[in-house]
């Protein structure tokens, strides 16, 4: 149950559409799932942090996931995000829950999802099509976590002409996500031409001096452009997560 929910709760208790007891009972639920030895699922996070708990399933067998997905959504979550999910996992988690599964970004949404509720939109940009599996993790999240996405891929420096022809979407995001390999300079062109915050996310994409993505990262942290922050190689999640987060600023 996050804060959202939380207040939902409690404004029926108001209203007399719910009992105290009823009530007591649902913010009384067990803070942890204890799964055998292997998990101990923090069934409080969204009340602490605003956000419930996210699986990250690599290093995960199929049937740890399918246990703490079963586990969170026996807690009362509704909707449930996991990441870096491998095809034999979400074979085994869609026999049992309702799974939505996107093979590219390797993402998985148990549940359907939430209507958005941030402030504006994000806008998540790649620099090629390369990179559209680290963007799609970020896109994802963010649309988990209630956030209105729009995608604007392949629109790297190679052609800027490609993301100069979309200047309305870029001027009217709240957060953009530029995902980017090689040298990794689509977020300092953008944080030289938008008004919001940049989240950059360096990927792995690239030839051998790239370094796995490292040259990326070393220019996007070095960037000339205000406004930029950056995230570590192919962490399209953290980006996501943090777009979310700023989307959802008063």
């Amino acid at each position: 149950m996050d804060k959202r929910e939380i207040r939902l709760l409690l404004e029926s208790v108001a209203r007399g559409e719910t009992g105290v007891d009823e009530a007591l009972l649902q913010l009384k639920m067990q803070p942890i799932a204890e799964l055998g030895d292997y998990a101990k699922v923090d069934l409080h996070r969204g009340l602490r942090q605003g956000t419930p708990e996210i699986i990250y399933g690599a290093g995960k067998t199929p049937e740890q996931i399918l246990g703490i997905a079963r586990a969170m959504r026996e807690s009362g979550q509704e909707t449930v995000l996991i990441t870096r999910m491998s095809r034999e996992a979400a074979e085994l988690v869609e026999k049992e829950l309702p799974l939505s599964y996107e093979s590219l970004s390797k993402t998985g949404v148990v549940g359907r999802l939430p209507q958005p509720t941030g402030k504006g939109k994000i806008v998540v940009t790649t620099g090629g099509t390369s990179d559209i599996p680290v963007a799609e993790e970020a896109a994802i999240t963010a649309e988990v976590l209630g956030n209105e996405v729009h995608r604007l891929y392949d629109v790297g420096v190679s052609g800027i002409h490609r993301l100069l022809s979309h200047m309305d979407q870029i001027m009217s995001a709240r957060v953009i996500v530029a995902v980017a390999g090689m040298e990794g300079a689509l977020p300092s062109v953008i944080g030289g031409l938008a008004d919001c915050p940049v989240i950059a996310v360096p990927t792995s994409v690239g030839y051998g001096a790239s370094l796995g993505g490292i040259a990326a990262l070393l220019s996007m942290l070095n960037s000339c452009a205000s406004g930029v922050s950056v995230v570590n190689i192919d962490n399209g999640f953290g980006a996501g997560y943090m777009a979310s987060m700023i989307n959802h600023l008063d």
